[in-house]
């Protein structure tokens, strides 16, 4: 049919696909090809002289490049695994215990204390589980961590913290809770509209003294920087020979048990209520503090209620206090 043609419809028609394959080189940067399209590009090549060969998309690179795919595709073969075993998963969880559980430890101590077990584990292998898990693999070299100094001395510590609540008639109302953090007994200071300095301080001194020895073998109190605690309120606690502790600012973590505390307290009552005044709050709060203390169960004592303040704390619920 070519040949029947004459000469002129054939450069016409080469013109104007020239001219469409301009227009495409201008949007398509790489073109996809098929096999097919491949194998007829390569043999129509050889037909044109060097001069009509460098017009095409197809560089001697491209070539190249699908003989050398060829080749590997030619000798691909599956490929045996090599090199060590890797570690067991029960060797691994062990490692990553280890390191949790014991800060100052380094990686060498913990191959130490695995060969110790019955474990051979070389040190460069636990020091890249400990790298792959995120932590450190070197033992670390400053002091305990907040949630640290929490846990090993909740027997003595006291948290205080404020939370508020929205009246019916959109009237905000604060509230003043302490909690012992060994037993996870709180105490509902009181209810203003207006907590100035002397009322938080009152209220310290109700806790102090009125129910007598509520603050007995307290060492620490943990507060944030709210400006309601006045000076006046740390002497109460100091005057009992409790420690005041502030928490870093806009770092609620570091006062976790009471924010939680009031996080429950929304969810399971505030949340689900119109309070009308502050009479009302305070018996409902009232209501909440003695289930709490009472019946509750808590995660940090066994799924068991608050222990009456009389009664000791084992070491044993003072050693899962973090749980909670």
């Amino acid at each position: 049919m070519l040949r029947v043609r004459s000469e002129t419809s054939k450069d016409v028609e080469i013109l104007m696909l020239r001219q469409q394959l301009a227009v495409l080189r201008r949007q398509v940067a790489r073109p996809r090809l098929s096999w097919a399209d491949r194998a007829m590009i390569t043999a129509l090549a050889r037909l044109l002289p060097t001069a009509g060969r460098l017009r095409l998309f197809v560089t001697p690179g491209t070539l190249l490049r699908w003989h050398a795919d060829v080749v590997r595709r030619r000798w691909t073969f599956k490929r045996r695994r090599r090199g060590r075993l890797p570690t067991r998963a029960a060797v691994r969880s062990l490692v990553l215990r280890m390191a949790r559980e014991n800060p100052l430890w380094g990686y060498r101590r913990i191959a130490g204390e695995l060969a110790g077990r019955g474990y051979r584990v070389g040190a460069s292998t636990v020091w890249l589980i400990l790298k792959k898990a995120g932590l450190d693999p070197a033992p670390r070299r400053t002091g305990p961590t907040w949630s640290e100094f929490v846990r090993a001395q909740a027997c003595g510590i006291l948290a205080c913290d404020f939370f508020h609540c929205e009246t019916v008639l959109l009237k905000r109302l604060y509230c003043l809770v302490v909690m012992e953090i060994s037993t996870r007994r709180v105490h509902l200071l009181g209810v203003t509209d207006h907590p100035t300095g002397q009322w938080v301080a009152q209220q310290a001194r109700n806790l102090v003294i009125e129910p007598g020895d509520r603050t007995e073998g307290f060492r620490f109190l943990i507060r944030d920087r709210d400006a309601k605690y006045t000076d006046m309120f740390d002497e109460v606690f100091i005057g009992a020979g409790v420690r005041v502790l502030k928490t870093p600012p806009r770092a609620p973590r570091a006062n976790a048990c009471v924010e939680r505390w009031i996080g429950g307290l929304r969810r399971e009552v505030l949340d689900r209520m119109l309070i009308v005044n502050a009479r009302h709050l305070r018996r409902v709060l009232a209501a909440y503090e003695a289930h709490f203390n009472q019946h509750r169960p808590h995660r940090s004592l066994r799924c068991e209620p608050c222990p009456p303040r009389s009664e000791p704390i084992s070491r044993s619920s003072a050693a899962i206090v973090s749980m909670g």
